[in-house]
Parts: C-alpha cells; structure tokens; sequence
C-alpha cells in the first residue's frame, strides 16, 4: 500500500509539474509572440457604397408578424411550436428555422402604443448585417462571407463545419444552430439574396402592410431615417412601403410618432446595414448599446498577429515538447523495488 501511494505520489507531481510548465512557457510564449502585435488594431471596415438592407419602424408596426410568416415561406422553413396544442407556428425568438421575428415590449397596463409607461411597442429581430460583422471575422473557413457590393451577411452551407463560432461572435445573438441537422447548419437571414434573380427583394418588406420594414440602399434608408426624425411628432408625412430605392409608389399618408432621437445601426459596432426608429428606448425593445467600434477590428489584429506564420501554434508546441521531455523518465532510471521500500 505504501508504495502504491508513493507511487502516486509521484505520478501526480510530474502531472503538476508538467501543467505548470506547459502554462509557465506558453504564457512566455505569447508574450513573446505579442510583442509585434501592433499599438492600434485595424480600421473598422465601413458600409460598401450600394449596401442594401432595411430600415424599420417600431412607430408603424402592428404587430400582425406577416413578415414572420412571409420570411418562413420565402426560406421553406418549417413551423415552430411554442403552445401545447400545436396548431400554429408559434416562435418565441430567432432560430435555426426562424430568421425574423416581431418582439413586443410590455409596460403596465399597455394602454398606450409606443409609451414607455403602461405601454407597449414593437421591435424587429432579424440579422443586421454588420459593416464588420463579427461572424465573418471568426468564421475559420469562409462559410459567413460579406458581399463586397451589397455587403449582404451571407452563410454557405457546404464550407460550414458546425463550429459555432459565428454563434458566440454576434453580439445581437442573431446565427443560430439547427441542432437536428445531420451535418450541422447554421440559419440567419441573408435579406433573400436568392430572390433577386426573379425580381423580388426581401420577404418581410416586400409584405408589410404599413411599410413598417422597408427595403433598398442603406444610404437611401439612412437618409429616409433622418427625415422622419426631423418631423414634428404628431404632424402628417408621406411613409413609403416596399423597396424605397426603387419600384412601383406605394406609399400613404400618416402620421408621425414620437421618436427617440436616434437611429440605431447608423454608427453602433461600426454601422450596421439595418437600420431603426422607435418611440422606446432602444435597450427596452432589447437592441443592445454597442461601442461605434466593432470587436472584429480589434480580434483580428491579435489572431493575424498571433498566427501569422504559426508563430503560436508552434510556440506552444515547442514548449509542450520541451516541458514533457523534462518530466519523463527513461525504464532504466526508474527507481528499483528495494529503493521505493526504502522510500516508504
């Protein structure tokens, strides 16, 4: 028994020993490796010219999610249900299978819409295509890439290794998992890129009834944006529908809303290519603050830096090696049975 647990003993010093000399000499290993790491990280990538996307107007939705459905059957996605007697599709929230989604924020006794007190508004979920988009950053294969024109988030099934890295990376938690898939597959909006060849554009504002989600140039959306910001509260305007860069004139007479002063996507994690309004503070609808700076500037100057060339992959090799090599005895220095008696 003694010399089972001096035996013990031993094997579990050189484990000690052999950790902290892999986490003593790695950690060695990235100082070393960081120290032409750059001062500043890269710059964050902007909107291309004629990036397309959306703009939405919590002030104009009702709520009635034809965008929800519209999405579902633009992308052959399947129902999901959330209530036991399963009769309808029924997401509480973005999935694999459900790229768009209407939010509802509550307050009180909800008797006014668009108050933030005993009221309620409405608030679009959806990928925001991000000028830098995060998602492309920690992709290891290119399965998210950016298109250079429209600067469309775009997913390619076939590259995918069902990493998830995309999934930790967004901040707005928006590329989800199909954990039922096989091979493994990731489901987000791509702004029904697959559309365009037979003239349509995006499924949720090609069918909202108010023009509540409204697509074209991001610069036109923008612009479009500020105008309805510049209004007076309560005073009538003209709200297009549809595609506002271009196709037949849908729009009507309405009347404006109370705005926050503020259009979100315009400068949040490096601008986005969605864009939106609202009456509710941003955060109570549940958008995120972001700094005007996106993590993937910062990210990818450490990652290019650190393995560039496979600078740290064989550093920390090379110390594991070297570590393991210190902390492993040949048969013949092995202590003979006498010498481990004596030892107990």
């Amino acid at each position: 028994m003694a010399t089972e647990l001096a035996d013990n003993r031993t094997d579990d010093n050189s484990r000690r020993h052999f950790l902290k000399g892999c986490v003593s000499v790695a950690g060695a290993a990235v100082v070393a490796g960081t120290v032409n790491i750059p001062a500043s990280a890269r710059d964050t990538y902007e909107r291309p010219p004629e990036a397309l996307g959306l703009l939405y107007d919590g002030t104009l939705c009702i709520g009635c999610k034809a965008c929800v459905a519209a999405c579902k059957r633009a992308n052959d996605n399947p129902p999901e249900f959330s209530t036991t007697d399963q009769l309808w599709d029924t997401p509480l929230d973005t999935s694999g299978y459900t790229f768009n989604i209407i939010k509802m924020y509550r307050s009180g006794t909800m008797a006014t819409k668009d108050d933030e007190t005993n009221g309620y508004a409405f608030m679009k979920t959806s990928c925001m295509h991000c000028a830098d988009p995060s998602c492309v950053s920690a992709c290891p294969v290119t399965a998210m890439t950016k298109d250079p024109k429209t600067g469309i988030v775009a997913y390619d099934a076939e590259a995918c290794v069902g990493c998830r890295y995309c999934v930790v990376a967004c901040p707005f938690g928006i590329p989800k998992y199909q954990y039922d898939s096989p091979t493994g597959k990731i489901g987000k909006c791509e702004l029904c890129r697959h559309r365009y060849k037979d003239g349509h554009y995006s499924a949720c504002a090609e069918v909202c009834p108010t023009g509540a989600t409204l697509y074209g140039r991001t610069s036109d959306l923008l612009s479009e944006a500020k105008r309805r910001l510049a209004l007076a509260p309560g005073s009538l305007t003209t709200y297009p529908r549809g595609n506002l860069s271009g196709g037949p004139d849908q729009s009507y007479q309405g009347y404006v809303g109370k705005y926050k002063q503020h259009v979100y996507g315009e400068t949040e994690y490096g601008g986005t290519q969605v864009l939106k309004l609202s009456a509710v503070d941003f955060e109570k609808v549940g958008m995120p603050y972001l700094p005007p700076k996106s993590s993937a500037s910062t990210s990818e100057t450490i990652q290019h830096t650190l393995y560039g060339g496979l600078l740290m992959p064989f550093a920390v090799l090379g110390a594991m090696t070297y570590v393991a090599k210190r902390n492993v005895h040949h048969e013949d220095d092995a202590p003979t049975d006498e010498q481990r008696k004596e030892g107990s």
